[in-house]
């Protein structure tokens, strides 16, 4: 048996973990437009304490399959003219965490799926972009998520 595969019991569920890859494991982040991000930025750190900066907010967290991982979710209010949506006339993006993004590319092309540029990798992990069929851009990201916080 491989390790991290076993049959799991919880109360009257049986749970048998799939051998294969998942494609979207989490929330990767939150993107969306705004007239004023500082100002934005301001009032969401004095009425909810998000402290972010001009990048935005991470929120850490510990995965539950990898409790030594620490992962993040990002959440950033931009510029409402920004062009990191496009194609996409929305006014936010989402992102979502993945394994193995170069394969699920090649999937998701297959399947029919729109890919939006090329595949760009970063110290930070490795990001992707889609459209679904409501004209909403969504980012995928291969994270490296680090060992500790």
């Amino acid at each position: 048996m491989i390790a991290g595969t076993e049959i799991q019991h919880f109360g009257d569920v049986l749970v048998i973990p799939s051998m294969e890859k998942k494609r979207v494991t989490g929330l990767g982040g939150v993107f969306f437009k705004s007239v004023d991000p500082e100002k934005l930025r301001n009032w969401y750190k004095e009425h909810l304490h998000i402290e972010s900066g001009e990048h935005g907010a991470l929120f850490r967290w510990r995965q539950e399959d990898r409790p030594e991982a620490v992962g993040h979710t990002a959440w950033n209010p931009l510029p409402g003219d920004t062009n990191y949506f496009q194609p996409s006339e929305k006014n936010f993006m989402l992102n979502y965490r993945v394994e193995d993004l170069e394969t699920l590319l090649k999937a998701l092309k297959e399947e029919g799926v729109e890919i939006v540029g090329e595949m760009e990798s970063y110290p930070y992990g490795k990001f992707g972009w889609i459209m679904d069929p409501e004209g909403n851009k969504i980012e995928l990201w291969e994270p490296v998520d680090e060992a500790t916080l």
